[in-house]
């Protein structure tokens, strides 16, 4: 792919850099040698008009800091109470352009070396080429141990790894959908199982805990927030990422929950104190989705006052010019719980979701939701009503099941929908066949790519329900996860790796690997091509720097 810098643009950066190598280093930051200062992370995203950046220092700053960009020096936006975190707001950019950004003092001074970012193209330009690096699951503290000791989250150097493996493919855009963060609260000290539960009390006794009685800001809970995520995103991204583009979509752990219905709790939606905790790591750490004039200001989590203007925190929209729209959607914030009436996204995000579907003008369109389609894992939180059981559930009389984190005991272990999943909602599988009517209904090939299912692979779904789609199939990806540990595969804590819902056909019936990975997705106006890469030991540590994909999956516009 053409290099989106010119030779020109970058003899330029080097000469305005070389005012800033006095500047303190922070290798961390900046493995590539680029001078972060006392920079501790930074991720950008990017549309055709805007930036919006967030950053974070290793010492709180007294004084406003300022982006300097395009001769102008915009101030940044405090958010937390300390003056470490911040984000740069910066709106009337020019489509398709390269900038030169830098972080200063309010007195001018560099508080980093320079750094390019690009713009996206105009809404209706015909771009001819574009790259994405997408996966799920990167979040997890790597210090942190599951039952038996057993490895909780890949190492950080695993999961560097991985991420340089994926930027050496010099992606426009990175994606990483849901599950930045991986701090459960009740879910682990409640869980049914008491190896689990008496870890994650003892983690907690160590950590700290979250005073709920408190606000999140202001209060010992903001340091203790900062000792929990910092490790997951800060010191994971760094500065790696400053001239990618970035969208960051939330999923269950990012609510400080894992998705589970139980008699003694249920998890979604998430309580104001879980809800006030990931709208605070959003707003420190990851940028939310910047507007688009196709998506409505009145879906749920879009233009809080507490926000940059116009941004949704759930709903977002990468629109490449005429050559890409992928639509993104938190499946937990605003799940409902009203039977047959129910969702796993509201009403008015299910009306943009179909709208954009039927008129959209772009040569593709890729749908991506939090929680995945095509294939179950058993949990409750899922389009489908499917859950494990095993033989010794079934010669049992009827009953309704939940099902724990620890999963199901027994033999011949399967999905089935003769049992009843516990306050599973039947309006969500209502919510499904809507939205695959509309994705089969295109005059293009219909995509989907899912976060949230530590997995990778790829199948299509050939019929759904009563819907067959033999006439354009939907093309079902789970685009890896990056930083699962051994604890965290599917067949680990529940029993029984993915499989396809008992409603679905599907073509291949292929079964995800659960191996951690990425995809890298390449997007010409006549065919997407998706290259899945997976690692996994007894792989030695030293291949993933040499990672080829395993699988590579053609999808021509026709």
């Amino acid at each position: 792919m053409p290099d989106p810098f010119s030779r020109r643009h970058f003899l330029q950066l080097g000469a305005i850099m070389a005012a800033g190598l006095s500047l303190p280093f922070h290798a961390v930051s900046a493995s590539d040698g680029w001078n972060a200062g006392d920079l501790r992370h930074l991720l950008p995203a990017a549309a055709h008009d805007r930036f919006l950046i967030k950053a974070s220092f290793g010492t709180a700053l007294a004084q406003t800091p300022q982006l300097a960009i395009d001769g102008r020096r915009l101030p940044g936006r405090m958010t937390d109470r300390q003056g470490r975190f911040w984000r740069f707001d910066s709106p009337g950019l020019k489509p398709d352009t390269v900038y030169t950004l830098q972080l200063v003092s309010a007195a001018g001074r560099p508080l980093c070396a320079p750094w390019p970012l690009k713009t996206f193209p105009a809404p209706d330009a015909a771009p001819t080429r574009l790259r994405l690096l997408i996966y799920t699951c990167a979040g997890g503290n790597p210090d942190a141990r599951g039952p038996g000791g057993m490895e909780a989250f890949r190492s950080m150097a695993i999961r560097h790894a991985l991420l340089d493996r994926g930027m050496s493919y010099r992606p426009d855009v990175v994606i990483a959908n849901g599950d930045h963060v991986y701090q459960d609260q009740r879910t682990w000290m409640e869980s049914g199982s008491p190896t689990l539960r008496k870890a994650a009390n003892d983690y907690y006794d160590g950590v700290g805990r979250f005073d709920t009685s408190q606000p999140v800001l202001g209060s010992a809970n903001e340091a203790l927030l900062e000792k929990m995520v910092d490790p997951q995103i800060a010191r994971l991204y760094g500065t790696r990422l400053r001239s990618t583009p970035v969208f960051f979509l939330m999923d269950d752990h990012d609510y400080f929950e894992n998705d589970e219905a139980e008699e003694k709790f249920i998890t979604f939606p998430p309580d104001n104190f879980d809800l006030t905790l990931a709208r605070t790591v959003q707003d420190m750490y990851f940028p939310e989705f910047l507007p688009d004039a196709r998506r409505s200001l009145i879906l749920p989590g879009s233009n809080a006052s507490d926000r940059a203007a116009k941004v949704s925190e759930c709903f977002g929209t990468l629109r490449y010019g005429k050559l890409l729209e992928m639509l993104m959607m938190d499946c937990g914030r605003y799940l409902s719980l009203k039977d047959r009436h129910a969702g796993l996204v509201p009403p008015e995000a299910e009306k943009w979701l179909l709208d954009r579907t039927r008129q959209s003008d772009a040569r593709h369109m890729i749908h991506m939701p939090s929680t995945p389609f095509g294939w179950s894992a058993g949990k409750w939180r899922e389009w489908y009503p499917d859950l494990v059981v095993s033989d010794e559930i079934m010669a049992a009389p009827p009953a309704v099941l939940s099902q724990p984190f620890n999963g199901v005991k027994g033999t011949n272990l399967r999905l089935s929908t003769e049992r009843q999943k516990y306050m599973w909602q039947s309006g969500w599988f209502a919510q499904h066949q809507r939205i695959v009517a509309a994705m089969t209904a295109q005059n293009r090939p219909a995509v989907m790519m899912s976060g949230d299912l530590h997995a990778t692979g790829w199948d299509r779904m050939l019929k759904s329900g009563e819907i067959d789609l033999r006439a354009n199939p939907i093309n079902i990806i789970l685009n890896g996860p990056l930083g699962t540990g051994l604890a965290g595969w599917p067949s680990g804590p529940r029993g029984l790796g993915p499989a396809a819902p008992g409603a679905l056909t599907l073509e291949r019936n292929a079964k995800p690997a659960e191996k951690n990975g990425f995809s890298i997705v390449d997007i010409t106006p006549d065919r997407m091509t998706c290259q899945l890469f997976a690692w996994r030991e007894p792989d030695p540590f030293d291949a993933i720097s040499r990672l080829e994909p395993y699988d590579v999956l053609e999808i021509p516009r026709g």
